[in-house]
């Protein structure tokens, strides 16, 4: 499988394409992340717009088994974050035939 692009080089591309260095190319990708994970923490919704939206989703406790044994299990609730693209990206990457 190839290699994504990596944090190293997303800096290196936006700093080329926004004609900064690369410390501010990643100060700008770190503040982002943190205004991310703070706003989502906080009100449960994080909207990039035209890529998507960062959202607090709760899971609620359920049985499962453990795949070794067969025996059943109780998973306990828990919070997870989940990111849903927004329509035109999906279209985009993989349009309607």
């Amino acid at each position: 499988m190839a290699a994504g692009l990596t944090k190293t080089a997303l800096v290196r591309l936006m700093a080329e394409k926004m004609e900064l260095t690369n410390k501010q190319s990643a100060a700008f990708i770190a503040t982002l992340v943190d205004v991310a994970v703070k706003e989502t923490k906080k009100s449960g919704v994080f909207v990039l717009p035209g890529l998507g939206r960062l959202k607090k989703s709760n899971r609620k406790a359920r049985k499962g088994r453990n795949p070794q044994t067969g025996e059943e299990i109780n998973i306990p609730a828990k919070t997870v974050a989940k990111f849903y693209l927004a329509k035109a990206v999906k279209d985009s990457i993989a349009p309607k035939k």
